[in-house]
């Protein structure tokens, strides 16, 4: 291998790095944002509140069934550890 090829797949693995990352991310504030969404009570929200929470759900729903699950499953591992109770 070349080094400037070598240089480039090197490249290349710190961009899906840093890609896989930002995607973890995003599917913990999607499991968040479905686990949130699921537990509200629309009937006491204002209206634009309802079509916030409605737009969001419907984003969601449009999800993978598999992209959801990761998400839910990283949201879920995320409130599992902030959960932590820390004594001094």
């Amino acid at each position: 291998m070349t080094r400037q090829r070598a240089k480039k797949v090197s490249m290349l693995g710190h961009e899906l790095d840093i890609l896989m990352g930002e995607r973890q991310t995003l599917l913990k504030v999607v499991g968040a944002t479905a686990a949130l969404i699921a537990s509200l009570d629309t009937r006491l929200l204002p209206p634009g509140a309802v079509e916030s929470a409605d737009l969001v759900a419907t984003a969601i729903n449009a999800l993978p069934d598999e992209t959801l699950r990761d998400a839910l499953a990283a949201a879920s591992a995320q409130i599992a550890e902030d959960d932590r109770v820390v004594s001094d």
